[in-house]
């Protein structure tokens, strides 16, 4: 048999023995194959999701736990037994582990909140800063790292809102 050549040398099978060389690659081998082939999703780059957005994760088997480092970043729920909804809460980087029933990893990943830039203005005078969504109408909004001032007064609108909402939908039919 010719020894396999790669780029002008002679291949690490061929240096240890030949045929012999080749099973012990091939012994070295199968645990890496066997360690892909498990079912564990590690993926190289992070999941990307938006502040206040929420993106799907599939999964390969049934989660029974699901574990964030940080859940100040990220919140995640179980859909279903193969779904899982990641809902980005602040800017930053986490991780996210799911477990099986017996306590195997499902999935390692890494998981990104970063803004998103849709419609967003962000509006700097001295120093301050305010936050507007704008489709097509710009619309005060909260957003992280706005004024204290500028945030405060949004959020108390919007608590304001929330309780004349909550109280008309708790009215009786036809009590105008």
């Amino acid at each position: 048999m010719l020894p396999m050549v790669m780029n002008g040398r002679r291949s690490a099978a061929d240096r240890a023995g030949g045929s012999a060389g080749r099973l012990v690659l091939l012994a070295a081998a199968v645990p890496l194959a066997i360690l892909f082939a498990s079912g564990i999703a590690r993926a190289s780059d992070p999941l990307d999701v938006k502040l206040d957005r929420a993106k799907v994760m599939r999964i390969a088997r049934p989660a029974a736990t699901v574990i964030l480092g940080n859940p100040a970043i990220a919140d995640a729920t179980i859909q279903d037994r193969m779904t899982l909804i990641i809902t980005g809460r602040s800017y930053g980087t986490t991780n996210l582990i799911v477990l099986d029933q017996a306590g195997d990893p499902i999935a390692d990943q890494l998981v990104t909140v970063s803004a998103s830039d849709d419609d967003v203005v962000t509006v700097f005078a001295g120093d301050s800063r305010r936050s507007f969504s704008c489709s097509p109408e710009c619309q005060p909004m909260l957003g992280l790292g706005d004024t204290q001032k500028a945030f405060d007064t949004v959020k108390s609108q919007m608590q304001g809102r929330s309780d004349v909402i909550q109280g008309a939908t708790q009215q009786p039919a036809g009590a105008n």
